[in-house]
């Protein structure tokens, strides 16, 4: 009997081993597939951050592109005032 019950508490164990294996497997699993979704949401944060920097780039050179076509109308429109004011004085 204490052969038997030696060899049932070694099968016990090696169960247990096993079954913990087989927990840390699966757990290593989870992992590495968390750390590819992660991975992938890098990556997508990554090319988003350049989209935008480049749309900023973009609405920043359209920006300064209106600001001097303000500044030309608006200097036009006081050279057209003073024409004006010069033919009126005439």
């Amino acid at each position: 009997m204490p052969a038997e019950n030696s060899v049932d508490a070694a099968l016990a164990a090696l169960r247990q081993a096993v079954a913990g294996l087989e927990n840390a497997v699966d757990m290593r699993f989870e992992a590495e597939r968390e750390s590819t979704e992660i991975d992938g949401e890098v990556r997508r944060v990554h090319a988003d951050r350049a989209r935008l920097a480049q749309d900023l780039d973009q609405s920043e050179f359209r920006a300064n592109r209106l600001e001097e076509v303000n500044r030309e109308v608006s200097r036009r429109l006081v050279t057209a005032m003073e024409t004006i004011r010069a033919v009126l004085d005439r």
